[in-house]
């Protein structure tokens, strides 16, 4: 108690500066001292915040940590929602591979908290709460011995210069008191010194904390990306293998190849149900659906349905999805590439050659463009045989379906496109249609899948039976058959050539060609239009 007093007594005469203080400190422990209390704070704070990161429960075993993970509890849920689609969903089979990938990279996790909380969070909390206070309790304790010092040394002071024998009697105990603090302040202070050395020389392994925190992080996120790129192959695998994929604004190879079809599901599926209920219809094409009924189709036949019965009764929103399916294509069925016959059908003037020109753009398309034309322009010369009950003439098909079946890769202003859709792009389209046999001389299988019951529409009488279409003299067989496949198209012209009569009407002009075969007529080059 009176050693307390004392003290008391000597610092409020220390704070006042009736006292001296002893600073048994160099300026350089000094410093160290102030940096160390200023890391005890910084290293408390990440600690801190780098625990409030963790996802796991600090300090349990593994097991119970990555059953707590919410990655875990995600995976499960995953793998219980596959296991409840069944393989028979394409999201249930998602759900499975993503839950086990999901899993894998919860027991990442997993390894990297704990090697966290092993060679970080431990290291740093015992740097803040341990080491730093312990060095910062010796601080205290030789202040309090500085203090008792202090104290004995000004007593002892007191007690040589009294002229009190009493107080001169106590001067030797004094003495004795004051060398024996002085003593203790010497060892407290060697002690405090080496561990602030001690602190001061171990920094760069205190630093090493964080450097290797982002190692950590750097190794599981690595880790972690395997884990994913494993994952990810098998997931594109699942998806690309998965037929059921929308065919509207999807690129007609890809569907074809996806659905391993010849023709598109959109064109088969509305030809069949045209043909079995729409072929009569007036304004085909050109009188619009209701928007609630043709959304309905479009989704439905992108779903690859073919249970379709209750849009018979409705050719015009059947139409409307053909016309839909067509534009919505990423490039058009007679593509970007031969756009430039727009242009180039007005420059000629003979209709043979405008119709050589035609077939050798027609004959150039990709394979797949070339099938689906021909399927689609077999469809609409029969739907303009019944042109006298449904108003479609060629030339109204070439006007309403035309622009869905060739535009400009860049689109101008509406009235450049009204112009290219009123005059060049029915020069193009309505001559296909009118001679389709001609263009296409093969019969075709509207039925081509076998997915659909066959149309019970009566075939109407051509009507021109008279008109013999044929293709021009020098693109015809050896035989003179008009039917045998275009195999010597490039091979020189034959002996003779057959009449070919057309007459169409191409931007409100008529025009009505006959030729005559002619022995000494040069072979034409069909790698340039004529």
């Amino acid at each position: 108690m009176k050693k307390q007093f004392n003290r008391m007594k000597q610092l409020a005469n220390q704070t006042v500066g009736r006292a001296e203080k002893t600073e048994v400190l160099s300026d350089d422990l000094l410093q160290i001292e102030r940096r160390m209390e200023l890391v005890r704070l910084v290293s408390h704070n990440a600690h801190k915040r780098l625990v409030s990161c963790l996802q796991g429960q600090l300090g349990t075993d593994t097991e119970k940590r990555h059953k707590k993970l919410p990655l875990t509890t995600l995976s499960q849920t995953m793998q219980e929602g596959g296991s409840q689609l069944g393989d028979e969903s394409l999201i249930g089979k998602m759900m499975d591979v993503c839950g086990e990938a999901e899993s894998r990279l919860a027991t990442e996790l997993m390894q990297h908290e704990v090697q966290i909380e092993r060679d970080i969070l431990d290291p740093l909390n015992q740097l803040a709460e341990i080491e730093i206070p312990n060095i910062l309790k010796q601080r205290k304790q030789l202040a309090k011995l500085v203090l008792d010092y202090d104290s004995a040394k000004t007593r002892y002071y007191q007690a040589a210069k009294s002229n009190n024998q009493a107080m001169a009697a106590k001067a030797d105990s004094l003495k004795d008191e004051m060398d024996e603090a002085l003593n203790k302040v010497e060892i407290c202070k060697d002690q405090l010194s080496a561990d602030l050395y001690n602190f001061a020389s171990k920094e760069g392994d205190y630093a090493r904390y964080y450097v290797m925190l982002l190692e950590a992080q750097a190794d599981y996120h690595r880790r972690s990306l395997a884990a994913l790129e494993a994952a990810i192959p098998t997931i594109q695998i699942q998806q690309d293998s998965w037929m059921e994929k929308p065919a509207f604004g999807t690129a007609l190879e890809e569907h074809l190849k996806r659905s391993n079809r010849e023709i598109a599901l959109p064109i088969e599926a509305c030809v069949m149900m045209l043909l079995e209920t729409g072929m009569k219809e007036e304004g085909l094409f050109r009188i619009a659906a209701g928007a609630s009924k043709l959304k309905k189709l479009k989704a439905a036949l992108d779903c690859s349905t073919s249970q379709l019965e209750e849009f018979y009764s409705d050719p015009h929103a059947v139409a409307g999805a053909l016309k839909s399916y067509l534009r919505e294509l990423p490039e058009p069925l007679m593509t970007f590439e031969d756009t430039h016959i727009q242009t180039d059908m007005t420059l000629l003037k003979h209709t043979h050659s405008r119709l050589q020109s035609l077939w050798m753009t027609c004959d150039r398309l990709p394979k797949t463009h070339k099938a689906n034309l021909r399927y689609l322009v077999k469809f609409l010369a029969k739907l303009a045989q019944d042109s006298e009950a449904n108003k479609m003439t060629p030339s109204n098909i070439a006007i309403v379906l035309g622009p869905n079946l060739l535009w400009a890769k860049t689109e101008g202003t509406l009235a450049e496109m009204a112009a290219a859709t009123s005059v060049h792009v029915v020069a193009i389209i309505e001559p296909i249609i009118q001679h389709a046999d001609w263009f296409f001389p093969d019969e075709v299988d509207f039925n081509v899948s076998g997915m659909f019951a066959m149309p019970t529409h009566p075939a109407t009488p051509d009507p021109e039976p008279g008109l013999e279409r044929k293709r021009p003299g020098s693109l015809v067989g050896q035989d003179g058959d008009s039917h045998t496949p275009r195999k010597d198209r490039y091979l020189s012209r034959p002996n003779l050539s057959l009449i070919v009569s057309a007459l169409y009407v191409v931007a409100n002009e008529s025009i009505t060609v006959t030729e005559t075969p002619t022995e000494d007529l040069p072979s034409p080059d069909f790698k340039a239009v004529p």
